[in-house]
Order: C-alpha cells, then structure tokens, then sequence
C-alpha cells in the first residue's frame, strides 16, 4: 500500500479517474440515478465488490437521485485518512458499476464541509470536541483533526493560533468543493451580498465574508502537496 501525495492523486484523476475529486483527506465521487432501486442496486455492488477484494466497505450515501462514494485508508499508526493505491483501484472499479447500472458521474458536484477552530493547543480543547461531537468519551483528536469514526457529522479541525482575547471569530467553515465548481459558488456567493476577505492563496483556497463579516474558506486541492 502506498501514500499518495495531493499532487499524486490530482495526476491520477486527469489521467483515468474523470469521475473523481480530491477533497480535504479523502476521494470522492457522486453519481446521478435515475430512481432510488437503481442508485440501490448500484450501492449493493459496490458494497459487494469491495468484499470481494477485501476492501473496508466504501462510505456510500443514498440520497434522491444521487450515491456519494468517499475512499480513504486510515493509517494504522497515526489515524489519519490518506489516500494509497487502492483507493485508486476501487475508483477504478466503481467507476465501472456505475456504468453498468446506468449511473452518471456529477464530479463538479462533490462538497465537504470541515469545521475549523482557531485554537492555542489540540490536546487542552480537542477531547472535549471529540467527547461532544461525536458521543464517545474514548474518542481522540488525531494529530490536529477530530474524526468522527461513524461518519455521522463533519471533521473538526484545530488551526494553531496564539492564545487571544475574546471576542473574535475563531469558528469558521472550510468548503472543499472540486476545483471546477469553486469559482461558480464563490461567484454566486459574491452575488449575495459576500465580499472577498483575501484570495491571495487561491485557488487552493479562497476566504469569503458574508454581509455581517462571519468567514469561510472556499477549498480545492489545487495548490497543495
């Protein structure tokens, strides 16, 4: 099994994964059905296939006319989310279900939403976000991130600062969205009565301010390593 860097994955999708995007640690499809027994049967192979090969069971999400596919491996040592060789390999593989089942392949629609807190240490604020979010006490921030291991609510990562006096905004919002869609939402945003805070490390990400000042971070992998 091999780790693969941003920039590994981000020439793997251009050169045979169309149907894929590189999001904050993981990848990640999302395919349009026609009708909820289709996107079904399309969720069971997948689930199948990858028993077959003696892969973990993909994170699959049934919605209304859609099945969104997330792949990582979780190194063993530190916990973190990675994406190695095989997950390159399932891709491949459900990217071939979904043909099969007459599904169709919406890459400019994947999203992720990651919780940012500017915090001065992981370690004194991060177990407590860990306990809470997630409802298990045993449950640990790895490295800088809390995971939530059911999948159930967004990651929560802790982004060093120096301690500081209230108040300030120290919550934010990182919307990791596939490259060629990153620019339509901010754009729309802007419509809305946003305001471009600092897009001086675009397009690897782009900080917006809504009408009252609050931030986000528009994210793509471009950009990164």
């Amino acid at each position: 099994m091999t780790v693969l860097g941003v920039q590994d994955v981000l020439a793997a999708i251009d050169d045979r994964l169309p149907d894929w995007r590189k999001l904050a640690q993981p990848l990640v499809a999302r395919f349009a059905a026609a009708d909820a027994v289709r996107g079904a049967e399309f969720v069971a192979a997948v689930t199948r296939e990858a028993a077959a090969a003696g892969y973990t069971v993909p994170d699959i999400r049934l919605e209304p006319g859609y099945v969104n596919v997330t792949l990582y491996t979780v190194h063993p040592d530190s916990g973190r989310r990675q994406v190695t060789d095989r997950e390159l390999e399932r891709a491949r593989a459900i990217s071939a279900l979904a043909v099969e089942h007459g599904l169709r392949a919406v890459p400019g629609e994947v999203t992720q939403i990651e919780l940012v807190l500017d915090a001065p240490s992981v370690a004194v604020s991060g177990p407590f976000w860990a306990a809470l979010l997630t409802g298990d006490p045993g449950n640990t921030p790895v490295l800088d991130t809390v995971f939530d291991p059911t999948n159930r609510v967004p990651s929560t990562w802790f982004q060093h600062t120096g301690a500081h006096p209230a108040p300030r905004q120290r919550w934010h919002i990182d919307l990791w969205l596939a490259p060629e869609a990153a620019q339509g939402r901010i754009s729309a945003a802007l419509a809305c009565g946003g305001t471009v805070f600092d897009d001086s490390h675009a397009p690897s990400y782009t900080v917006l301010a809504d009408p009252d000042g609050n931030r986000v971070c528009v994210c793509t992998a471009l950009g990164r390593v």
